[in-house]
């Protein structure tokens, strides 16, 4: 389904009934890298799912974007779907987004999972995401599939599922150039670290043990400065913990949400 919101075109999917819970994705992905939690999750929440703009099937209009302007978008598809609740689950910009959202619409999230993601970009970032985003300008973006699935999953993950890493690439390689640079330069400015101690609801802080991207210090440094949040660190996996390692993720996420769903109720 589509929704014309704040300028574009925003694809998702709702599934399930019970209270609202809402999956934002990491960058290169869309939002079927949620299929497995979502088929778990729509048994008792009504799971919403949205192609971040510049990805999947949502518009991809030239950058540079910012967190702000992605939030913004969410803003406009709870508006549009008449979402006045719900429980968020992202990962890595996802995550980023989420937080962003959390700060500028108190009140809005019942709960919070934050996967893989960090409140500040170490030094350096624009450079490095300066570097990607040129590559993937000049040479398009099957340029950048080998060293994103080495960021994103583990050396034995990798050489025992070339199925999953198959699935993955092919996100990847469609991604938007437009997209992926708009993104890229919204999340290389993330600057929230501060302001985190706003952020009311419960949250869990989940992250893999060789994240080298979003490293366990930045969970930490968000645990910190989220009085009352919990974190998971969950081995043999890296970037994209939820696929690595469904079982540990999907098992703390819904004893989490299952703690929480009951602050509230659907709108």
């Amino acid at each position: 389904m589509k929704l014309k919101l704040n300028g574009i075109e925003v694809n998702y999917v709702i599934e399930g009934s019970g209270p609202w819970l809402t999956m934002s994705h990491s960058l290169a992905s869309n939002l079927t890298m949620w299929d497995e939690q979502a088929q778990l999750l729509s048994k008792k929440f009504k799971v919403l799912r949205y192609d971040t703009r510049g990805h999947g099937r949502s518009s991809a209009p030239p950058g540079p974007y910012t967190l702000d302007q992605l939030a913004e978008d969410v803003h406009a598809l709870f508006v549009a779907l008449g979402i006045n609740e719900t429980h968020w689950v992202g990962l890595s910009m996802g995550g980023m987004i989420g937080e962003t959202f959390a700060l500028k619409y108190p009140g809005v999230f019942q709960s919070m999972v934050l996967a893989d993601t960090t409140s500040r970009r170490p030094p350096g970032a624009a450079q490095m995401w300066g570097e990607r985003i040129r590559l993937a300008q000049e040479k398009g973006m099957a340029a950048l599939v080998d060293s994103t699935l080495e960021r994103w999953f583990t050396a034995p993950y990798r050489n025992a599922r070339p199925d999953v890493m198959a699935r993955i690439a092919e996100h990847i390689r469609t991604t938007p150039v437009a997209g992926y640079a708009g993104c890229s330069q919204a999340i290389a400015a993330i600057d929230v670290m501060d302001r985190l101690k706003e952020i009311k609801c419960p949250v869990l802080i989940m992250v893999g043990e060789e994240d080298h991207g979003t490293p366990p210090a930045a969970a930490r440094q968000i645990q910190e400065n989220l009085p009352g949040s919990e974190l998971l660190i969950i081995a043999s996996a890296a970037h994209f913990s939820n696929v690595e390692q469904p079982e540990v993720f999907n098992r703390a996420m819904l004893g989490f949400l299952d703690k929480h769903a009951g602050r509230g109720g659907a709108a």
